[in-house]
């Protein structure tokens, strides 16, 4: 709320008469524009603590009012830079560009978190409407032909050597922002460039809440003698899901996550384990919920635009600011790592068939909902490894003591749980955190359970940014690590598997990147990084699940406390490399998929036909009809990795590569953490990744740590040694 003490502020009479005019001008209309005080997203939170969001203050009526002032007061912040009569400079086009928005982001820095983490019907609803205005807003500031000017003549005209780095990436970004969403276009591309964005936005944001949506739908109903093979955790679970539906003695599961992956990995009924399968593989391909058309008409709207903004491909224009830079330098890496792990598939395969074959006494031909089955009884036999039975040792408390703690022996973090800081979830937990030094770094909320409001899967999200303001001032930031992990029950504590904890290791390495940065420009900060940069620290951190350095500092038995045994630390690591072939072509597949869709040159009419042959050089087993990964596909139709899911494997290289230089100095050294904090996590996006790794490194990456770990290859001069087993 803009109040006439702030018109005093102003000493006009040192200004040009336009600038009076402009000056007077947005204030009085920023005055216009309603606000409510008893609404907190119109204005900056003032709670007690760190300024946190208010989130027991803010109900569903106060989003769009909020998002409408927002964008509203925006507008006027961009109007003044265009009517500026002033040559166009660095300070009063680039970077007070970058300092609009601000009411605007408070609100949807809080509306997208809880719409992933804590939604409902009402909250999706106003989700669309909001991207449709969101999708204008954001186009009509992209076709700004006065602004559009002004930035063009900034950056073909400044000496960039009298900008710092931070200054000039920003420069960059900026320009590069524009001039690939349309800036340039003219006449009806330029009109039809908005409509194609508006559907866009639509549909992606539609797509997303059909996945959500029909999953909450689906509650598979068993009975006692349906149970065979499942893990006593999964078996109470399911019997309180069915209590809480009034279902007595009887056994409910969902296809959430940990609940999906357990019934896979343990029923001994191989045609439940088929029912879950075909169940949650052909999700969103019909009915109220299908994601067929959407995926059809998503994929085409970016090959439009793309064409429209010069390229051949979607592909070819998104990943201009990449790493990789072009679609042959994505298919070069999927190449070169199907054909390494080629070979290692089908001896993982040929292996796992023989072993099947002999514990069912009769010839098996394996299917996809016998993978995880027969894997897991293979490698217990192989490496007397069991999930379950590291369950008891990783109890979710004692995990956060040591993920929090890998942080501390890396980078001297303290972390402290603050009661005070309200939470928008019971589940929710918040803890300041601190530098060695004893400076506040900023807020983590921990959201560790699935539930029907939340989406899901695992992500990092944040409620704010961090920026150092032009007083100097560094605005700490606010990140949420969100996850569906196994719930408690009414005697026993969330107890993770292996998986799980690698999975908040992931996750929390994205914290890290946000909680480190130390940028000067909120857009360039934390993981605003080019997306095949942004899973390194994610990916980095779970090269420590294998550690036992690592493990011994927290894994103990959540009954005895005896700490987790040696055997079963060796069990872990060396069971840690079986399935790498398989985990690997998977994860290709999905990239292949992925780059398929999204280099298109004329619609796809039949996507399970477009998907198979996608695909096809990856497969691992033959397709079944009706069966799908395309309409769920979230990370690519709606969560911001389309033609970019091949990044996970990019940052795999990356990570493994960065790792072996801890393996070669130490796990814990300070000063290789120290290099890695200064170059990696704190940078954000303010230089070119490949400079800073190499910054890090003292070199480019190869794929070579990643096959040794992996097992696929073995050097015997490497520091990390294969613990695969024959």
């Amino acid at each position: 709320m803009v109040n006439n003490q702030q018109l005093r502020r102003f000493d006009v009479s040192k200004t040009n008469e336009f600038m009076k005019k402009s000056i007077i001008l947005s204030l009085f209309t920023a005055m216009s524009i309603a606000t409510s005080a008893n609404n907190p997203l119109e204005h900056s939170f003032d709670t007690t603590v760190r300024n946190t969001v208010p989130f027991s203050a803010i109900n569903n009526s106060m989003w769009e009012p909020a998002l409408d002032r927002g964008i509203e007061l925006a507008n006027v912040e961009i109007q003044a830079i265009v009517d500026n009569p002033d040559a166009p400079t660095f300070d009063n086009t680039i970077k007070a560009l970058e300092a609009t928005g601000a009411d605007l982001d408070r609100v949807l820095n809080v509306f997208y978190p809880l719409l992933s983490a804590n939604s409902d019907d009402e909250m999706m609803e106003i989700s669309m409407r909001a991207s449709q205005k969101l999708s204008d807003y954001s186009t009509a500031i992209t076709l700004n032909e006065g602004l559009w000017n002004r930035i063009k003549t900034v950056y073909e005209n400044i000496d960039k050597s009298t900008l710092s780095p931070e200054d000039a990436m920003l420069l960059q970004r900026t320009y590069d922002s524009f001039a690939l969403s349309g800036a340039q276009l003219v006449g009806e591309d330029r009109e039809k460039f908005r409509k194609l964005n508006a559907e866009l936005s639509e549909l992606t944001t539609m797509f997303g809440q059909n996945v959500l949506r029909e999953l909450n739908t689906y509650e598979i109903i068993l009975d006692a003698d349906d149970l065979a093979g499942l893990p006593e955790s999964s078996i109470s679970a399911a019997a309180e899901a069915a209590k809480a539906k009034g279902l007595n003695d009887k056994y409910l599961f969902t296809l959430a996550q940990p609940v999906y992956m357990a019934f896979m990995k343990y029923s001994d009924r191989r045609d439940l384990r088929e029912k879950m399968y075909r169940l949650y593989s052909a999700r969103n391909t019909q009915g109220q919920y299908s994601n067929l058309n959407n995926i059809r008409r998503i994929s085409d709207i970016r090959r439009q635009i793309a064409n429209l903004l010069g390229s051949e491909t979607y592909a070819d224009h998104s990943l201009q600011r990449t790493m990789a830079e072009n679609p042959a330098a994505v298919y070069d890496l999927l190449d070169r790592l199907r054909e390494a792990y080629k070979p290692a598939l089908k001896k993982e395969m040929d292996e796992l068939t023989e072993f099947a074959t002999s514990l069912e006494g009769q010839p098996i031909e394996l299917k996809p909902w016998d993978y995880s089955y027969y894997s897991n009884k293979l490698k217990a036999e192989k490496y007397s490894f069991d999930e379950e039975a590291m369950r008891p040792y990783f109890e979710l408390n004692n995990v956060i003591d040591g993920v929090f703690g890998l942080a501390t022996r890396l980078y001297g973090l303290q972390f402290k749980e603050n009661p005070e800081i309200e939470v928008y979830h019971p589940d929710v937990k918040a803890f300041e955190v601190f530098d060695d030094n004893g400076e506040y770094l900023g807020v983590i909320y921990t959201d560790f359970f699935p539930r029907e409001s939340k989406r899901p899967g695992a992500w990092m999200t944040g409620f704010k940014d961090q920026f150092i303001t032009d007083e100097g001032v560094n605005s700490r930031p606010h990140v949420s690590i969100v996850m569906n992990f196994t719930k408690p029950t009414a005697d026993t504590p969330s107890l993770l598997t292996p998986y799980e904890v690698e999975t908040f290791l992931h996750e929390f390495g994205h914290a890290l990147h946000g909680l480190l940065a130390n940028t000067k420009y909120k857009s360039l900060s934390g993981t605003s990084v080019y997306r095949d940069f942004v899973e390194l620290p994610s990916q980095f951190n779970e090269n420590y699940l294998t550690e036992k350095e690592f493990l011994d500092g927290f894994a103990k038995h959540y009954i005895t406390g005896e700490p987790i045994p040696q055997e079963l630390v060796n069990r872990l690591i060396a069971a840690s490399q079986y399935g790498a072939a398989y985990a690997c072509m998977r994860q290709l597949s999905f990239g292949y998929l992925d780059m398929a869709w999204h280099t298109i040159k004329q619609p796809v009419d039949d996507p399970m036909a477009f998907e198979v042959q996608a695909t096809e050089s990856v497969k691992i087993f033959d397709p079944v009809e009706g069966m799908m990964m395309s309409p769920q596909f979230s990370h690519i139709f709606s969560g911001g990795y389309a033609a970019g899911y091949y990044s996970y494997k990019w940052a795999e290289v990356l990570d493994a590569d960065a790792f072996a230089e801890f393996k070669e100095h130490g796990i814990f050294d300070r000063k290789t953490a120290q290099s890695f904090r200064d170059n990696i996590l704190s940078k954000g996006g303010t230089e070119n990744p490949a400079e800073l790794y190499r910054r890090f490194r003292g070199q480019d990456p190869t794929i070579d740590a990643l096959l040794i770990r992996d097992g696929i290859i073995s050097d015997p001069e490497a520091k990390i040694a294969p613990v695969h087993k024959d």
